[in-house]
């Protein structure tokens, strides 16, 4: 008998980064909940694609810079990989604003966290990724898009001067209602905020997510708050909803 119980099998994580001390810190964490299990380590992209095929964990927690393959093309291959369908990749980086995270948020990842994070939101991460939650705090997000949005080329910006209508090819599919539910969610807003700001009830407003994964082809929430900045149904900056 393991220490996760029969009912509930441990939460299976492979560990990739090139720092031998990081990735010890991150197993000794980890290791020690009696729900996660460490199944493998790697030290850069390709390596742990393919440790990734082998024990095929439930989390992933990556890198952005490493030698070789590095997060971003590694957090790619993993989820076009069909055998790793089921796989939740969470991007690690040691800067809010690092360049590649945009990229590995639109490449599948489930989400990012700060390398500084506290053990216990470390280890509450996990947990929350393989439930199927996006970790995606409003104030970094929103930081995030704007970066990328900034670096993007001037005559793009300057193309975006003034506001586009939201892009219909993707969005033709999506009710009024859905609509704006995805903006909300491209905003940063949990189901239960989201219920609050348009009276509906919590079931309601994450059935109305749900059908959002199912009409966008979206893995997570994450690829929802790309996909409502990438149609411009949200623009940058964007005030919160009051």
């Amino acid at each position: 008998m393991t220490a996760a119980t029969a009912e509930t099998a441990a939460i299976r994580v492979l560990l990739v980064d090139d720092q031998t001390l990081v990735r010890a810190g991150f197993r000794a964490l980890l290791g020690a909940e009696p729900d996660i299990e460490v199944v493998g380590e790697a030290v850069e992209g390709g390596a742990a694609v393919r440790l990734a095929v082998e024990t095929v964990p439930d989390v992933v927690l990556m890198d952005v810079r490493m030698p070789h393959v590095d997060g971003l093309e590694a957090t790619r291959r993993i989820t076009a990989d069909p055998r790793l369908a089921t796989v939740k990749v969470i991007v690690l980086t040691t800067f809010e604003l690092d360049e590649y995270v945009f990229g590995a948020l639109r490449a599948g990842a489930a989400g990012f966290l700060l390398k500084d994070v506290e053990p216990e939101a470390l280890v509450e991460a996990v947990r929350l990724v393989h439930d199927g939650q996006a970790l995606l705090a409003p104030r970094v997000t929103k930081r995030l898009i704007e970066a990328y949005v900034a670096a993007a080329p001037v005559a793009a910006r300057e193309a975006r001067a003034v506001p586009a209508a939201p892009d219909d090819t993707r969005l033709g599919d999506l009710t009024p209602r859905e609509r704006e539910i995805l903006a909300l969610v491209g905003r940063g807003l949990s189901n239960h905020e989201i219920a609050e700001h348009l009276v509906l009830s919590p079931l309601t407003a994450k059935t109305h997510v749900s059908r959002l994964f199912f009409k966008l082809g979206a893995r997570d929430r994450a690829q929802l708050v790309v996909t409502a900045y990438e149609t411009g149904l949200v623009t940058v900056p964007s005030a919160p909803p009051p």
